[in-house]
């Protein structure tokens, strides 16, 4: 068979140039490629980057969805199904919305893939495909295959250096979806992860986990084994891991550049609104200690939680500046379908738009506690207009020399001057932006 495997185009936020949409490539997309047998001709279409050929000779396509594509998404399957082509679809946001999603394609995914692709597609081949394909029970980190790395175009994107040591999450906050009923938490082999990194041959890596310290020995047992590979690495964890100095002190000595950290708030009861454990008095003293080990902290705010007001924004770009915060990821809370806010905001008739394509947190989509919807709008720009301007840019200057470059790279070059510096990437291939920044951050 010929399978088409599609990435519906993303919705940019304001702040969002073409820089974001050529990042990295689908995971997802790629460990199908990996599940895939030799004897199928596989497409591989990031519509980000390409118009899709509605009426190209394919036998199946495939989806992976987010919360925001899914109108599209449904757009795409829509128009392959006029044809008479199968249209199969999975991803998070299929994961999390089973029930509303079902309706719009021959077939969903609902889990890991690993178990039940290739039986999707003989069911395809022997035209009896079921509505719904899941298989969960006791699945295990050894079960995840590593993805098709050897088969992406890497001239598109900025990096194809991306490895995941885990899936999901521990923790359940509200407004996470992995507080939803279908989300697990598992980590793979040590052995297999090492593998994933030699295959990309580079010491430069991004780990893409939810959370990289989910379990904590497991974290220092990956380090350890990694140590030796010299790498240059970047990763999401959380607020937990002043908990852990002795593992922050190895991830410094292993090369850890840069840790994206879900703050979320500098205000207790927003965070308790949402169940969020984070123990704001200690972000100081957590912020220190990961600066004095040279590595940059990338926050994660979040703005409309049910204890915030107007004066939210002004507060939150005092703490960040005194601090020295390297660079913030700013969202509009957003209820995501399946999550334990959705289902408390639906419950008690807050949500006001219904329109998927604005649930990228960067629309108001919902009705706040205690500001207008305008309001909770414009603070979130006005937070990243003033975060990244070039007094506050000067003002959180980093004291540490290594991440002066990186820093400056990111914050004007990528979130100041992005739009500029997409237009001169149309001329040269991401890829090649990509290793210039890294070279000249980090000298690999």
């Amino acid at each position: 068979m010929k399978i088409l495997l599609i990435q519906p185009k993303m919705n940019k936020r304001p702040m969002d140039s073409n820089l974001k949409t050529c990042m990295s490539p689908s995971l997802a997309l790629l460990t199908l490629l990996a599940l895939t047998p030799d004897c199928h001709d596989l497409i591989l279409a990031n519509e980000n980057m390409e118009e899709i050929n509605f009426n190209q000779n394919v036998d199946m396509v495939g989806i992976t969805v987010t919360l925001d594509v899914m109108p599209r998404a449904v757009h795409i399957a829509t128009e392959f199904r006029k044809r008479g082509i199968a249209v199969v679809a999975g991803g998070i946001h299929v994961t999390c919305s089973p029930e509303s999603c079902a309706q719009y394609f021959d077939a969903i995914c609902i889990g890991p893939a690993e178990r039940v692709w290739g039986r999707i597609i003989e069911d395809v081949e022997k035209n009896k495909l079921q509505q719904i394909y899941i298989d969960m029970d006791g699945f295990c980190g050894s079960e995840v295959v590593s993805p098709a790395y050897g088969r992406v175009n890497k001239e598109r994107y900025l990096y194809t250096n991306v490895v995941a040591t885990s899936r999901g999450c521990p923790n359940r906050c509200d407004f996470c979806y992995n507080s939803c009923a279908n989300r697990m938490y598992i980590r793979r082999p040590i052995s297999d992860v090492l593998r994933d990194i030699k295959a990309l041959k580079t010491r430069h890596i991004f780990f893409i986990d939810d959370n990289f310290i989910g379990d904590p020995s497991y974290t220092e047992a990956l380090l350890n084994e990694a140590r030796p590979m010299n790498l240059v690495w970047g990763a999401a964890v959380t607020t937990q891991i002043l908990d852990h100095l002795d593992l922050l002190d190895l991830m410094a000595e292993t090369g850890c550049q840069s840790l994206f950290i879900g703050f979320e708030s500098i205000n207790k009861g927003s965070l308790q609104s949402v169940h969020k454990d984070n123990l704001v008095e200690k972000y100081e003293q957590l912020i220190e200690a990961i600066h004095c080990r040279g590595i940059m902290v990338n926050v994660s705010m979040v703005f409309g939680l049910d204890d915030d007001g107007p004066d939210t924004f002004k507060n939150t770009l005092n703490w960040l500046v005194e601090h020295r915060i390297e660079t913030l990821t700013s969202h509009i809370l957003t209820p995501y379908p399946g999550t334990k806010l959705y289902r408390h905001m639906e419950d008690t008739g807050r949500i006001c738009d219904y329109s998927l394509e604005n649930y990228n947190t960067a629309h108001v989509v919902f009705e706040p506690a205690h500001m207008t919807k305008k309001e909770l709008y414009d603070g979130y720009l006005w937070m990243y207009k003033e975060f990244y301007s070039f007094r506050n840019i000067i003002r959180r200057f980093p004291t540490n020399k290594k991440q002066k470059k990186a820093y400056l790279l990111f914050n004007l070059l990528y979130r100041k001057f992005g739009r500029i510096i997409s237009f001169i990437a149309g001329l040269i291939p991401m890829r090649i932006l990509g290793k210039i920044a890294a070279r000249i951050s980090y000298k690999v």
